[in-house]
């Protein structure tokens, strides 16, 4: 049976499987060291692989995670196993299918994110979204899940509070500094002018710092982000930071760069200061840490930081959970719906072409006796429609009930009676979709699928 439902999953359908390498079971590290160190390469290097036919990848500073659409679970595994080749095994989880659906909803709405509810993980989607469109990894599979997590994303933070207070990893890392240093008696530095660095010298605007200093590789970024914020800024070059650190009391970076920006030299003559990377990968080298003045936090050391606003939006993430359930019941009953309709247009399609031939066979016998009319034509094919939509009503609703109830024995035997020569890959198009049921989804199965083989209808659409 097994054979039979992973050639059902082609065509138009398929399997979505997943990796995820995230801040909950490993370190900023391992995140850094999995995947490429674009996302956008990411999917072109799964697409090349064997039997992948659609792949989406998501970085940012807290998760790696690539996800492919194929024939079967199996063949999904083996192509993502070069995503963290290098990263140990407890950190590395594999979805399969309804994981991998349920786990893109509540990413995109906060709810495993550091800072449960922050708001930038939405827009990070949205991102991945666009360029993975660009480099041809999103086909129907992934245009219906992916567009659905930004739906739920959109509706958890519409319809609760769970983006109340703390919202970034950079307002958490603004947050974490003023518990280290008055702020309104300290100079910062932020390193970097993207988005992240933009919500973190809000953040600490917001939260009263003395002076501000923004540095960047492009000086012009971190002008245009000065002019985004009230407070008085101080723009000096990149190369002149070691100048400006023995009058800095905090250093937050976070910049694009694939290799560190500060090493130990920058840091040697600096004053006391207190620097948090929240860099993925690291903007400042490890070793800075070796100096007695210099306290250097990073993305792992936030966790405390973020626990109290975890606490106060419990109760908001109720809801959202709520929200993500009713909304992955619903993806799953329409993959389901597609699973139904491609079975069911098989079955018609056979039941028409023995139509269509006994029909002619009838009209033949009948025209012996003198031509038909096309009025008596057209009522031989009435009545012959009649009778096949008649006889295939129950089948029709009993395999919606059977895909609703992942009853593949019904849908396997169905095919075999009334289309045996359907090798499930090229469906009929001509026939239109029956009425639709509704069924709740099924429950995700354990990651990296510790129990064995899966039944198939918890890796179909």
């Amino acid at each position: 049976m097994y054979d039979f439902c992973k050639e059902t999953m082609t065509g138009t359908s398929g399997i979505i499987t997943g990796v995820c390498v995230a801040h909950d079971h490993a370190t900023v590290d391992e995140i850094t060291t999995a995947g490429a160190e674009k996302q956008c390469e990411d999917v072109r290097r799964l697409l090349r692989k064997s039997g992948v036919r659609e792949a989406f990848a998501l970085h940012t500073c807290n998760r790696t995670e690539a996800y492919v659409v194929t024939n079967d679970p199996e063949m999904g595994k083996n192509a993502l196993r070069d995503i963290a080749p290098n990263v140990r095994d407890t950190a590395v989880r594999y979805l399969d299918h309804d994981q991998s659906l349920e786990h893109l909803l509540r990413v995109a709405a906060g709810l495993e994110s550091m800072v449960v509810g922050e708001d930038q993980i939405l827009g990070q989607v949205r991102d991945a979204y666009e360029e993975a469109q660009n480099a041809g990894g999103i086909g129907p599979m992934f245009e219906q899940a992916v567009t659905k997590a930004i739906h739920v994303g959109e509706r958890a933070r519409a319809e609760t509070k769970i983006n109340d207070g703390i919202v970034s990893v950079g307002s958490a890392a603004a947050k974490f500094a003023s518990e280290e240093v008055k702020l309104t008696e300290a100079t910062a530095t932020v390193v970097g002018a993207g988005d992240m660095a933009e919500l973190t010298a809000k953040a600490l605007e917001v939260r009263g710092i003395s002076e501000l200093k923004l540095t960047n590789r492009t000086p012009e970024r971190a002008e245009d982000l000065a002019r985004h914020l009230e407070v008085s800024c101080n723009i000096i070059p990149l190369s002149a930071i070691t100048s400006h650190l023995p009058e800095t009391d905090i250093v937050i970076t976070s910049t694009a760069s694939s290799e560190p920006l500060l090493t130990d030299t920058e840091f040697a003559d600096a004053g006391q200061t207190i620097v948090i990377d929240i860099a993925q990968p690291r903007d400042v080298k490890p070793s800075v840490d070796k100096y007695e003045h210099v306290t250097v936090y990073d993305l792992d050391a936030l966790e405390s930081v973020t626990e109290a606003t975890q606490e106060q939006r419990q109760a908001a993430a109720n809801k959202v959970e709520t929200i993500v359930d009713d909304e992955l019941d619903q993806l799953l009953e329409q993959f389901k719906r597609k699973r139904a309709d491609q079975v069911i247009q098989a079955m018609y399609e056979g039941a028409e072409e023995i139509k269509e031939e006994e029909l002619q066979n009838a009209i033949q016998q009948a025209e012996t006796a003198g031509e038909l009319t096309d009025d008596q034509k057209q009522a031989l094919e009435a009545m012959a429609d009649a009778l096949m939509n008649r006889l295939l009503a129950a089948p029709t609703k009993s395999l919606r009930d059977a895909a609703a109830e992942d009853d593949w024995n019904t849908i396997h035997t169905a095919i075999e009676l009334f289309n045996p020569n359907w090798d499930g890959n090229n469906p009929p198009q001509g026939h239109k979709s029956m009425s639709r049921g509704h069924h709740s989804g099924t429950n995700a199965s354990s990651a990296e699928f510790p129990h064995g083989q899966h039944p198939p209808s918890k890796q179909g659409d």
